[in-house]
């Protein structure tokens, strides 16, 4: 009887993914940034100036920063309005979308986006305290 040669077992080459098939990816794939929407930012930047005010102003402390997309009606004559403050209510109201898109700025940047943000919290706040907006802040803006 004569014995049989086998033929010697290949390795699988090296180009070949999970179970020897050509172009699968791998099991678990690389982890993804997380989502970072202008809506996130909005409320980031309008909660971030909420907590300072009411940190620096007792009277601001019960006060209500609320965020809606637009206000409820608003007079052509007047124009849109950025932001609505309740006294009675004890609640402000900041209107997102004019915020963002009526905004003129001088540079389109993350940086001056904020600074429009920011500055309508100042102004909201000081219209419902009755004061200037430069007196809610006024450590942050001395430099000297």
């Amino acid at each position: 009887m004569r014995k049989r040669r086998e033929a010697p077992r290949r390795a699988r080459a090296p180009r070949h993914g999970r179970h020897g098939r050509v172009g699968r990816s791998p099991v678990i794939r690389p982890p993804l940034p997380p989502l970072d929407t202008r809506i996130d930012r909005f409320d980031f930047a309008v909660g971030n100036v909420s907590e300072f005010l009411r940190s620096t102003w007792p009277e601001l402390r019960e006060v209500s920063f609320q965020i809606a997309d637009m206000p409820p009606d608003s007079d052509p004559e007047q124009g849109i309005p950025r932001w609505s403050v309740h006294p009675a209510e004890g609640r402000i109201v900041l209107y997102r979308l004019p915020l963002q898109r009526l905004g003129h700025l001088h540079r389109e940047d993350e940086f001056h986006r904020r600074m429009v943000i920011e500055g309508a919290v100042f102004r909201a706040a000081a219209e419902y305290l009755g004061r200037d907006p430069w007196d809610l802040g006024p450590e942050r803006f001395r430099f000297f």
